[in-house]
Parts: structure tokens; C-alpha cells; sequence
């Protein structure tokens, strides 16, 4: 009764109340099967005490890591975000500088077609006079050719002097200047025509350098740009599995949370007050015992 008091065990407090009543022969099962079950209470709480040991320490273990995987997937998803946002800028920086390059090479072949339509015009210009010109020299040359052999003849047959008042007929003498200076015209066609094809060759071989290195860099940044395009699909597809995965772990993290509440509403007074109930259990069985005892003595003696 006394040890029913202290730690406060009504059902010590039944077995001694039974014991004042009746029989300690009637009570000595009773007791025993007391024992027994406090036995299997403490084995139960000490079972139920290491389970819940070991589910908190699991929670703990399994909170601490999933937390870092979130933390390690949302560091992540800032740096694909990042990655993708330079990719972006990246690739539009590209493709402007592909559209500039082209936008220029299309100005250089429209102003390379509007200079060879001009080479091709003073060429045609410069063969024209060249032609022209000839020709007229050729007829100057041999009418004067002609007015030569003429007098030439006239002067061997010796005829009579001209009359009163008439010149003797000669050549004249500013003809050679005008064929002379016909010449240096075909003659300045002629370097004019020579220069205005070099000229144009040069052009047009600058041209064609200009067009093969400009498409060599557009092909090298096109290049650049579908190995850039190809990492921000990669870094896209990883971005999206990585929010997935922080989905599933905020997911994991919320379960966990439930299951260690679950935890605390089970275990913290088993836990808590675990060694206050394992001691009184004991008191309880020593007591009991203790009872059993005094009970088979007593009868000794009256026997």
C-alpha cells in the first residue's frame, strides 16, 4: 500500500486492498500475474522507448540530408538560371552579329555590282572611242596620205607655175597636229580602258576576299551558336528535372515533418517520462515480490 502511494500504482493499491480482504492464498495468483504483466509492460515500453530512439534519430538523419539536396538543387537551379540567361544573351549577341555581317555582305555585293556596271560602262565608253577615233585617223591618214602622193607627183612633172593671184597648193601643216593629238586620245583610252580593268580586277578580288572571310565567321558563329543553343537545351532539360527533384524533395520534407510529429504525439511521454516509469514499475514488482514473501512467511509460521 505504501509503494502504491508513492508511485502512485492503482492497481498495487487493488492488490493490497485485496490481500486485507482475502486469503493470501487467493491473492498469490493475483500477484504473480501482476508481476507478469508489469514485466511484459516494462519489456513493451522498452521496445516501444528504442523504436521511437531510432525513428527520431532516422527522421533527423533523413530531414538533415534531404534538406541539403534541397539547398544543393536550389543553388542549382540559380546557377542553370544563370547559365540559360548567358546562353540567351549569348545567342542573340550571334545572331545579330550573323544578321549584321550578312546585312553588310549584301551591301558590299550591291555596291560591287553597281562599281563593275560602271567599269563595264567606261570600258564600253573607251572602246567606243578608241573605234571612233581609229577610224577617223585612219580616214585623216589616208586622205592626207593621198594629198601627198598628189603633190608629190605634181612637184616631179614640173607643170607651169600657178597664175597671178593663186597660191601654190601645199599640205597642211596643221594636219599632223590633229592626228597627232587623235592619237594621244586613243592612246589615253587605251591606259584609261587598262587602268579601269586592273582597277576592277582589284575590286573584284577584294570583293571575293571580303565574301570568303565574312562566310568563314559566319560559319564559325553559326557553329558557336548551335553548340550554345545545344548547352541551353541541356542546361533547360537539367533545370527542369532539377525543379522536379526540389518538388519531390520539399514533398519528401513535408512527409517527413508529418511523420515526426506522428513521432513526438507517440513517443514524448513514453520518452520523456521513460525512467520515472521504468522505476516505479520496478518498485511496483519489488513491492509485490516483497508481499509474496511476507505472505509465505507469515503462513510458515501458523503452520
Amino acid at each position: 500500500k505504501k509503494v502504491a502511494l508513492k508511485v502512485d500504482s492503482p492497481r498495487l493499491a487493488a492488490i493490497a486492498l485485496k490481500i486485507k480482504l482475502d486469503a493470501f492464498v487467493e491473492v498469490k495468483k493475483a500477484i504473480d500475474d501482476m508481476v507478469t504483466q508489469l514485466l511484459a509492460e516494462k519489456k513493451d515500453e522498452i521496445k516501444h522507448k528504442d523504436f521511437c530512439v531510432e525513428e527520431f534519430n532516422t527522421n533527423q538523419l533523413q530531414t538533415e540530408r534531404k534538406n541539403r539536396e534541397r539547398e544543393d538543387l536550389i543553388a542549382l537551379i540559380e546557377d542553370l538560371n544563370l547559365t540559360i540567361k548567358t546562353l540567351s544573351a549569348d545567342i542573340d549577341a550571334l545572331e545579330s552579329e550573323i544578321a549584321e555581317m550578312q546585312l553588310e555582305m549584301k551591301r558590299a555585293g550591291e555596291d560591287r555590282e553597281k562599281e563593275n556596271k560602271e567599269f563595264q560602262q567606261v570600258v564600253a565608253d573607251q572602246r567606243a572611242s578608241q573605234k571612233l577615233l581609229t577610224a577617223a585617223l585612219k580616214i585623216l591618214e589616208g586622205f592626207y596620205a593621198k594629198k601627198e602622193a598628189a603633190l608629190l607627183q605634181q612637184e616631179q612633172e614640173q607643170g607651169p607655175p600657178p597664175p597671178p593671184g593663186f597660191k601654190e597648193y601645199k599640205k597642211n601643216a596643221a594636219a599632223g597636229g590633229v592626228m597627232a593629238m587623235i592619237q594621244t586620245i586613243i592612246d589615253d583610252a587605251k591606259k584609261l580602258e587598262a587602268d579601269s580593268i586592273r582597277a576592277e580586277e582589284e575590286a573584284q578580288k577584294a570583293y571575293e576576299d571580303i565574301v570568303a572571310e565574312t562566310n568563314a565567321t559566319i560559319d564559325k558563329k553559326t557553329k558557336e551558336m548551335a553548340n550554345k543553343s545545344e548547352e541551353k537545351a541541356k542546361a533547360e532539360g537539367n533545370l527542369n528535372q532539377a525543379n522536379s527533384d526540389k518538388e519531390a524533395a520539399l514533398l519528401e520534407l513535408e512527409e517527413l515533418a508529418n511523420y515526426n510529429a506522428e513521432l513526438h504525439q507517440d513517443c514524448d511521454f513514453i520518452v520523456k517520462n521513460f525512467e520515472t516509469r521504468q522505476t516505479a514499475r520496478d518498485e511496483e514488482i519489488e513491492a509485490l515480490k516483497q508481499a509474496k514473501e511476507i505472505g509465505r512467511a507469515s503462513c510458515r509460521e501458523r503452520v
